[in-house]
């Protein structure tokens, strides 16, 4: 148990690497620099989380055409992204990260691992920059670092394609974690309506986190 307790601590960590310039809801322990991608990779990639973060599960959960377009927001050392290549090997994954390191670790493990549908790219604070449409954006332990989220995924929401969706996975207030910044499914519900999403489907199957799909809302 506490080993697990551990690598769940670290995933939390990982959220922290998109948004580790000091853009947190609050200023907390959290609010480091990730400048060493090849030692947080060992820990964040560690084989062991996937017994209850379930990636392959989420993945088919997402049901994704083979040609999608996918944003992995707050992207890290590719845990997700790296599987999202491999599953739309006709599509494109594009990582999403302010802190430099990571975009450059993530673009030599794409290179190293023979993945040319990932890149990686640097992201603002308080928007995503993406390059171009994308079919799903996914935020993976990061939301809870957003600090002005309804003005973000406004703006995240004009980069999505007709019939886009944004899926946000985070941790709920009760898991077994430290988080400084909890943030319920409910507010999250609450802020992304007042961005323009409309809740598609919530899924139940992670021990510890919320699992969101939405969609923006017609106008």
């Amino acid at each position: 148990m506490p080993a697990r307790r551990a690598l769940l601590a670290a995933a939390v960590t990982l959220a922290a690497s998109l948004f580790a310039s000091g853009c947190e809801r609050s200023a907390g322990p959290e609010a480091q620099r990730f400048d060493n991608a090849e030692e947080w990779a060992r820990v964040f990639d560690d084989p062991e989380r996937d017994a209850w973060q379930k990636p392959d599960e989420i993945i088919r959960a997402l049901a994704l055409p083979r040609d999608a377009v996918i944003a992995d927001v707050g992207s890290g050392t590719g845990y997700f992204a790296v599987r999202l290549a491999r599953a739309v090997p006709q599509g494109r994954v594009l990582g999403v990260d302010i802190e430099p390191d990571m975009v450059r670790y993530l673009n030599e493990r794409a290179k190293r691992e023979s993945l040319p549908n990932l890149t990686s790219q640097l992201g603002g604070a308080d928007d995503p920059k993406l390059l171009a449409p994308v079919d799903l954006m996914i935020v993976v332990n990061t939301y809870h670092h957003i600090e002005a989220a309804e003005e973000y995924f406004r703006k995240a929401r004009a980069a999505l394609k007709p019939g886009g969706r944004l899926a946000v996975i985070d941790f709920h207030p009760e898991a077994p974690v430290e988080v400084s910044n909890r943030v319920s499914p409910e507010q999250v519900k609450r802020e992304l309506t007042r961005a323009g999403f409309e809740l598609v489907r919530e899924h139940g199957f992670l021990p510890y986190q919320y699992f969101l799909v939405l969609r923006p809302r017609p106008n």
